[in-house]
């Protein structure tokens, strides 16, 4: 890759990456040296040299009524780089505090159900990001087994980033071999989990319930459909919440030490 198109990757446009490095060429210097370095039209050039200094990339100066410009040196260009990365970081951190307010602006006037269908494995990937933009707790039925055997290289990383974002799970899983294994990672991984007969309940579909959306993954057929809807949203969370109560009779036969860490928990 030639210099002009990694200093693209940083937000210049193909003249404005060819100008920089033909004034860092060339030092100090006349818009006119720059612009036949650059292969540009004099006043195109000149355009660009001060769209470049008003970004901090290039040093105007006048003497004598001549101006001329000088490119700041590699050093403070990646400090500048690295001041953007910050500004962007403290952005994005402030996008995000206002995300739910936003959200609620969303067809705030309209109340019919939203449905979105994503298929195949990527599809299902792109549906378990927007579980990502949990602005509450998510509650979820799931087999494990289904999940990570249909995505095994997604979830591991998958589950770092729900608990990195500080969203929690409360999640009802058929036990089995991979339920457990699961069930063991619950606090690095920010979760809840409560763990029923596998014989008697396998979640097919997997349900996910956050904000105003519920989320069916089913595996099996490998598709997923969200459905954006308060009312529906408001039903399946109380349903899910008297199924979580019957969930802890299981909890007790089957992990009754892990049902008393989650008591003094609760408590």
């Amino acid at each position: 890759m030639i210099l002009e198109d990694h200093l693209q990757q940083f937000g210049l446009s193909p003249k404005q990456s060819l100008v920089y490095l033909s004034t860092l060429k060339l030092g100090t210097t006349s818009p006119a040296r720059i612009a036949v370095q650059a292969r540009l039209n004099r006043s195109t050039a000149y355009v660009i040299l001060r769209e470049l200094a008003q970004q901090g990339l290039i040093i105007q100066s006048e003497r004598n009524n001549k101006k001329t410009f000088t490119a700041v040196p590699p050093d403070r260009f990646v400090s500048l780089m690295e001041f953007r990365a910050k500004q962007f970081t403290q952005m994005a951190e402030k996008a995000r505090k206002i995300l739910p307010e936003l959200k609620s602006l969303v067809n705030s006037g309209i109340h019919t159900p939203k449905v979105q269908i994503y298929e195949g494995k990527k599809g299902i990937q792109s549906a378990y990001e927007d579980t990502l933009t949990s602005s509450e707790s998510i509650k979820a039925y799931a087999s494990v087994d289904d999940t990570e055997n249909t995505l095994p290289d997604y979830f591991p990383e998958y589950y770092k980033r729900r608990a990195k974002r500080k969203i929690h799970i409360d999640a009802i899983f058929p036990h089995t071999k991979m339920a457990v294994a699961l069930h063991k990672r619950d606090k690095q991984e920010d979760r809840t989990s409560l763990l029923v007969p596998a014989d008697t309940y396998q979640f097919t579909p997997e349900i996910n319930i956050y904000d105003n959306k519920v989320v069916f993954f089913f595996w099996r057929d490998q598709f997923a459909m969200i459905i954006e809807s308060a009312e529906m949203a408001q039903a399946q969370r109380k349903i899910f919440d008297l199924a979580w109560e019957q969930a802890k009779t299981w909890e007790k036969k089957i992990c009754p030490l892990h049902h008393v860490q989650i008591k003094k928990k609760a408590g």
